[in-house]
């Protein structure tokens, strides 16, 4: 199966590149492409509702978050970048950190959700990517990701055990609000992204091309 990055190859070039496939791919059970018939209808449903906003960008807002950082302290954008047949990538902007992508892929039974975390050279962090899988249907508005095995491994390895329970949920709030919210037993973040009124798109985010 061919895997399709919007990547950069640069002075870290291919060695990161092909690092970052191997590490994306590694956090799914292997399978073929599926047909269209193997996808689950609710989570169709909820890819195909990101295809308005492909190509455009957002103001986000933090509206919970029980263990604040001076680190997100800074404007939010989320850039809707690319809309594959089976493919969402939404990088994420704080302030000038253009370090974080969002990725939601839809295989035969499940969604499955990455976050990718370059420098700013394009070479990838110690702990990346990182994510997990539905385990249920879901709905055309909502998405639930308990963390997948490979990223447990990740951060008990990189000394962030307390992550070993997260799950990332998205969901449509509304016609005009998405929410990523990251949830274990002690923690909420949550962020709202304003979809009502795009803003000027970005710069490419880390490790893109253009």
């Amino acid at each position: 199966m061919m895997i399709r990055t919007p990547f950069a190859i640069g002075s870290t070039g291919m060695a990161t590149l092909a690092m970052s496939a191997l590490l994306l791919a590694a956090c799914a059970p292997a399978e073929q492409t599926p047909a269209a018939q193997d996808y689950v209808a609710e989570q169709t449903a909820f890819m195909d509702a990101f295809r308005p906003y492909c190509g455009q960008a957002f103001a986000a807002t933090i509206v919970e978050d029980n263990q604040p950082s001076a680190a997100w302290d800074y404007p939010l954008v989320v850039h809707v970048r690319d809309c594959e047949d089976n493919v969402v990538r939404m990088p994420l902007h704080v302030g000038d950190d253009r370090s974080r992508t969002w990725v939601l892929t839809q295989h035969g039974g499940y969604i499955d959700f990455q976050h990718i975390y370059l420098h700013e050279d394009g070479s990838a962090d110690a702990v990346s990517p990182y994510g997990g899988q539905t385990l249920a249907a879901g709905s055309a508005t909502m998405q639930a990701f308990p963390v997948d095995e490979a990223s447990k491994k990740l951060f008990v390895e990189n000394g962030l055990d307390v992550s070993i329970t997260n799950t990332w949920t998205i969901s449509f709030v509304d016609d005009q609000t998405m929410s990523y919210k990251l949830s274990r037993p002690g923690r909420i973040f949550e962020v709202h992204v304003d979809l009502s009124q795009p803003i000027d798109v970005p710069p490419p985010a880390w490790g893109y091309q253009q």
